[in-house]
This record gives structure tokens, C-alpha cells and sequence, in this order.
């Protein structure tokens, strides 16, 4: 199985422009289209209107309905973009006809998987019964990718909105951890949801919806049975001015280097995911902040992003990163969750 990310320019939230293009000149299948995750400019009605253009444009050339769209099609839109933050959307393509690069039948490259939860009723959201859902749910898309729990870098979940987000996504982040074997699932409780943060994923990125009735999942890892060009490092920085964190996530990739990254490492990077997390603390380093104090502290997760792809862009030279915020049992608090897909060989998706 070839699998590839190509990460596309937003003008506007319904701007699909770049993928049409493609799809019109035989670039890309749109069958082969699995998952697609945006950074979205706007509210959470922008959101929805960037999910309805892709329903429209691939209901066209899949000859199936803009409901199956989006039942087949996980579409995960983060809206918001805050600083320098450029909207854009990732394509996750895989194809069981394309070879893909020759390599070594042990020799391990990128892939991932999808699934999803069934539809969660209100009375689930945000208990241990989506807990377990999404543990499934996380089991199914390793298992469908044939990755090894341990080659396991990222996964990236949407889910219901339910009180706020906040417990869905923190009941999201416990079920994708106990999958991962990050934490035992006997450890938590009702109570232990958004209270015990000792328990958490360091692979682990959620965001919360209105528009979501299930939860969506993708998992992204490296398999000796992928034929990609691709492959993806992670890694945890400590808080958001970490950069040596970053450095090693970005040298778990296969971009090894010491001090910075040379013009053709950066050009190597087709994407990176960070979840952020320094609003989940009042300080950095032991300097207040006032992301929670401010005018603006009822955009603290924008301002949270908006640092991160500060950090992390200057320092890959690029304002095309995937950023979510969340601390709902996501790393460490204060601490961005960082994975990098870079790629290796064969023609570059950018």
C-alpha cells in the first residue's frame, strides 16, 4: 500500500481550488481520498462550510451523495487560525495499486488508518462508555494501517462537541491512550475525566465539533508493509518555547541534524501536527502569561496556536502547520505534541 499526505492552500474556507485542479488533471483519485484534516479560518459555521464544499465536490466525482461523503470520508476541520497561521487542508491518500518507492521488505514507511465510532448518544459523551468507544475505535484504524502499537506516532481525533468540548475531548484523549497502551483503562474512572491530568497521551491530538455525531479517527504511523515515499517522527516539547523537544521530534523522522535544519530538510517536510498546550498553564518557565486574564482570554486555545506556529514555523520555515488545542489529557500540561511526516524519496506532495 502507497500512502501520501498532500497538504493544499485555503483562499477562503470553501476554497478547494487545488484539489479540483488535481483531481481534473489525474494527479489524484478521488477514491482513494480517506481522510482529509483543515485548518480553517472562522468560527465553527465556517467549519461546517468548509466540511459542506468538500461533501459537494466529492459527492460530484464520487457519484455518491454528500451524506455518504461524509460518512466514508472523515473530514476534520480546526477552525480559528490566530498569528500567522495560513489556512490549508491535508489530504490522506492510499492506494493498494501504486507500488510506491522500492525498499527493503523491512524497512518501515509511513501509513495510516481510519475509523470511526458509532454515533454517540448525548448521555455517552464525554463518559467512559466513549472512552471505550474510541478505544475500539483507535484498535480498528492500527490494525486496518498494519502498524506495530510501538511505530504508533500520531493519532488525531474529532469528536462531539458535548459541555463545552471539553469532557468529549478529554474522554477521546483516555480512549486513544488506553489503546495505546499509555494508560490502563482500570486506572480511570467518571471522575478521573478532565481532573486526573497524570493520565494522558503523548500521541495524542483532539479537537471537538459541532458537526461531528460520531468520533473520527485517524492513525498515523510508520509499517514495514507501506510503500511510501513518507515517514513520520514524534516527539513531546516540554512547553512551547522547547526547541530542543522539537528538534528531537523532528530528527525521530529521519531529518537528522544539530542545530538547524538545512533549505532541503525544510523542503522535506510535508507536514507537521502540533497540539498545543500552553494555555493549559498560567505560566511559562515561571513567567505568568495572561492568556486566561486578558481581553482576549476567551481565545486562549487561538492565542495557544498561534504561539505554536510562531515556534515551531520559524523554525521549519512554514506557516502551513496543522496546530489544535487542547490539554483535555493531551501530553503533559503546558507541553505541545509534535509529529512530523517528511519525505524520503519519490516526488514531493507540496
Amino acid at each position: 500500500m502507497n500512502y501520501q499526505l498532500v497538504r493544499c492552500d485555503m483562499n477562503d474556507p470553501a476554497d478547494l481550488s487545488e484539489l479540483k485542479k488535481m483531481i481534473n488533471e489525474k494527479k489524484i483519485n478521488p477514491k482513494h481520498i480517506k481522510a482529509i484534516i483543515a485548518q480553517t479560518e472562522g468560527d465553527g459555521y465556517a467549519r461546517g462550510y468548509s466540511t459542506l464544499a468538500f461533501q459537494v465536490l466529492l459527492s460530484e466525482y464520487l457519484n455518491i451523495s454528500h451524506e455518504e461523503v461524509f460518512e466514508q470520508i472523515p473530514m476534520m476541520m480546526i477552525g480559528k487560525t490566530g498569528g500567522l497561521m495560513s489556512p490549508h487542508y491535508t489530504l490522506f491518500i492510499s492506494d493498494e495499486d501504486q507500488v510506491g518507492v522500492d525498499k527493503n521488505e523491512n524497512e518501515k514507511r509511513f501509513a495510516f488508518g481510519v475509523s470511526s465510532t458509532p454515533r454517540l448518544n448525548p448521555e455517552q459523551i464525554g463518559t467512559v462508555a466513549q472512552i471505550d468507544l474510541v478505544s475500539e475505535a483507535v484498535k480498528k484504524a492500527i490494525s486496518e494501517a498494519e502498524i506495530e502499537l510501538e511505530d504508533v506516532k500520531c493519532v488525531e481525533i474529532k469528536c462531539p462537541w458535548g459541555e463545552g468540548g471539553a469532557r468529549s475531548k478529554a474522554a477521546s484523549a483516555l480512549g486513544a491512550a488506553v489503546a495505546l497502551n499509555e494508560v490502563n483503562r482500570e486506572e480511570i474512572s467518571e471522575e478521573s475525566i478532565n481532573t486526573d491530568h497524570s493520565l494522558y497521551s503523548v500521541k495524542t491530538s483532539v479537537s471537538a465539533g459541532q458537526e461531528q455525531v460520531a468520533v473520527r479517527v485517524i492513525v498515523m504511523g510508520n509499517s514495514s508493509k507501506s510503500t511510501s515515499s513518507c515517514y513520520i517522527g514524534a516527539g513531546v516539547m516540554n512547553d512551547a518555547l522547547d526547541l530542543e523537544g522539537l528538534k528531537q521530534a523532528i530528527n525521530d523522522s529521519g531529518l537528522q541534524h544539530s542545530s538547524s535544519l538545512s533549505d532541503e530538510q525544510k523542503s522535506q517536510i510535508i507536514q507537521i501536527f502540533v497540539n498545543c498546550g500552553a494555555d493549559a498553564k498560567p505560566d511559562v518557565r515561571g513567567r505568568r502569561h495572561t492568556m486566561h486574564s486578558d481581553a482576549l482570554s476567551m481565545h486562549a486555545g487561538i492565542l495557544a496556536k498561534a504561539v505554536a506556529n510562531a515556534v515551531v514555523g520559524s523554525y521549519v520555515g512554514e506557516t502551513r502547520i496543522l496546530c489544535s488545542a487542547g490539554s483535555e489529557h493531551q501530553g503533559p500540561q503546558g507541553s505541545n505534541l509534535v509529529a512530523t511526516v517528511v519525505s524520503l524519496g519519490g516526488e514531493l506532495n507540496d
